[in-house]
């Protein structure tokens, strides 16, 4: 190659200019990359005094809350007085009748749901208080005829002048319940001695068992369906008893594995040999180890009773013995037996289940494709839900006395993220100073004012168990979208149910005297619309009921504005510790008769 002036181009020239120029190249670039580092850390010093300077105090710090349009919500008619959204006999026609499918949980879609306040009975009065609730009610909170002449003669209730007696009567124990259950105590030892704790009472009449239970310092979830004329669970609740809505059929019960120390039914009709045993397999899921099923009614003593049975002594024992055959392939003994009620156990020693692994075994082991805990629309299946080997103080034998196990941080801890004694007992603690702190705002907490009591999204039962020598109950919530602490609330020996509140629950309208929420709209608002979820606490709670929401500043405003459309009378106050992120607003339902009524 040449120059452009004809001189040859040689490689040697053309390095020696091209060495001295990489050569400044490389040095300017250092020079300022030092340059640019001192810049860049001179800025870092800067910017960081100037982020201190603008993050203000916490009391200084302002959020701008959420804001809504006043809003004003109709009546809805006198024909919804007892509107249950979710097993609503209206809509029973629309589902099948297989195994009472109908009377479970068939909530309508948003655009169905009813935007109005369900007006109460005409003549409706404050509910007597407890303890005499437990005995007596008034016939206008509750007016059901059918009941009382359907059951006059088994002394399930009477209707006196104004008020329903509650006499404490039933199919199976017509000497009274509190006999009834004497004898239930010669049977089981461990209900004397604090061992059980918790029961279920699957098809509870009025709930007089429950209800004679608490006086021996057993908690029972009384459960039975909806259905068009008995309220059964109405009136449990209207007495001050803990009830639920709900059905054993297709679905799991909203409860969490291994959580009761008790199931019983008295004559409740269950058929719990059919459809392979699988009634009794969830029983069986929900019971704890060495906890205890009682059975009175057919086919118990059948060799006495079957003539009143409207069925043979033969068919009888045959369904007898087919009942015993399935209770102990799923790992139960007769644990005592006499006259009408036969208890058997669940058995603690897991090498029992070690049958289910013979492939001809019915019924068989469940796979673990299914969590044993999964309770929020999970179908039953038919095979056995096996206790875990790694739980060694779950089971009944194993577990704390009450009322000792209430304040001892449970096994079953451990299984939920960031879980600990540590935490527990911090809880525990956290929320004794904060019911202090309820007690001097709400005066009536603690006083026989307050009954029925919903902790709506729980996390292990705190606030239940700050406020358990006080003359309540508390049902405990524990959102089916959050994590599973619900297990924990049962091994502490306190009652609750998983739920959705995107949905309505599983109770009658007027049925809590209390409604306490701690930050539920904080967690719940990205999936529940917050005026549905006020309008379901209004369903719920009784007039003359009373809501506990602490919540975050964001929301509180806008639930005070939905709450006065609901004409509710609210006031905001300070937390215990005066923190400004949360407050605590305090609500009262006021009493009002619909424009229709008398």
């Amino acid at each position: 190659m040449k120059h452009k002036d004809g001189k040859p181009f040689s490689q040697h020239d053309k390095s020696s200019k091209i060495v001295p120029m990489t050569i400044m190249l490389v040095v300017l670039c250092g020079f300022s990359f030092y340059l640019g580092g001192i810049f860049c850390s001179e800025k870092n010093k800067i910017e960081s005094t100037d982020v201190t300077k603008a993050i203000p105090s916490p009391k200084e710090s302002a959020v701008a809350p959420l804001q809504i349009k006043s809003v004003s919500f109709p009546e809805c008619s006198s024909e919804y007085q007892d509107y249950t959204p979710c097993t609503d006999p209206r809509r029973w026609k629309k589902y099948g009748l297989h195994r009472l499918t109908f009377m479970e949980r068939h909530c309508p879609p948003v655009f169905e749901r009813k935007e109005c306040l369900i007006p109460p009975p005409d003549g409706y009065k404050p509910p007597i208080r407890w303890p005499k609730s437990r005995d007596e009610c008034w016939y206008r909170n509750v007016p059901y005829d059918w009941i009382n002449k359907q059951k006059s003669n088994q002394n399930w209730l009477r209707k006196e002048g104004e008020k329903f007696l509650f006499p404490g009567g039933g199919t199976m124990f017509p000497r009274g319940v509190g006999a009834y259950v004497d004898l239930m105590q010669d049977l089981i030892p461990e209900l004397k001695d604090g061992t059980v704790r918790t029961a279920i009472d699957t098809g509870c009449g009025v709930a007089s068992w429950g209800g004679d239970l608490l006086d021996r310092g057993i908690l029972t979830v009384s459960l039975a369906p909806r259905d068009n004329h008995e309220a059964q669970v109405q009136f449990a609740l209207e007495r001050g008893i803990p009830a639920i809505l709900g059905i054993i059929s297709t679905q799991r019960l909203p409860f969490p594995s291994n959580s009761f120390d008790m199931a019983h039914c008295s004559r409740c009709l269950i058929p719990w040999a059919e459809f392979g045993g699988i009634y009794l397999l969830e029983i069986h899921r929900i019971l704890r180890p060495g906890g205890f099923w009682v059975l009175s009614g057919p086919p118990v003593n059948y060799e006495n009773r079957w003539r009143g049975w409207n069925t043979t002594v033969e068919e009888q024992r045959s369904d007898y013995e087919k009942l015993h055959e399935l209770l102990t392939s799923m790992c139960f003994k007769l644990y005592n037996k006499k006259d009408d009620i036969a208890v058997w156990q669940k058995s603690s020693d897991n090498s029992c289940y070690g049958q289910l692994s013979n492939p001809d075994a019915y019924p068989p082991k469940c796979d673990d494709s299914l969590e044993p805990d999964s309770a929020w629309y999970t179908p039953l299946r038919p095979c056995v839900v096996v206790p875990r080997p790694k739980l060694k103080k779950s089971d009944l034998d194993s577990m704390p006395k009450w009322p000792e196990r209430l304040h001892v941080a449970p096994e079953r801890i451990s299984d939920i993220h960031g879980g600990s004694a540590s935490t527990f007992k911090h809880d525990d603690s956290k929320w004794q100073v904060r019911v202090k702190h309820y007690k001097k705002l709400l005066p009536a907490l603690g006083t026989e004012k307050i009954r029925n009591v919903m902790d709506m999204n729980t996390i292990y039962g705190g606030f239940a168990a700050a406020v358990v020598d006080d003359p309540l109950w508390v049902m405990n919530v524990v959102s089916s979208f959050a994590a599973n602490t619900l297990a924990v609330v049962y091994d502490r020996g306190l009652i609750g149910a998983y739920h959705d509140w995107c949905e309505a629950f599983s109770t009658y309208p007027r049925t809590y005297d209390l409604l306490h929420l701690d930050g539920l709209f904080t967690a719940e608002s990205n999936r529940c619309e917050m005026k549905l979820v006020l309008l379901e606490m209004d369903r719920i709670l009784r007039p003359g009921g009373y809501a506990l929401i602490r919540e975050s500043v964001y929301f509180v405003d806008a639930i005070s504005t939905v709450a006065k459309g609901m004409r509710w009378g609210c006031h905001k106050q300070n937390t215990e510790y005066g923190v400004g992120k949360e407050k605590l607003l305090i609500c009262q339902k006021k009493l009002w008769y619909s424009s229709n009524q008398s």
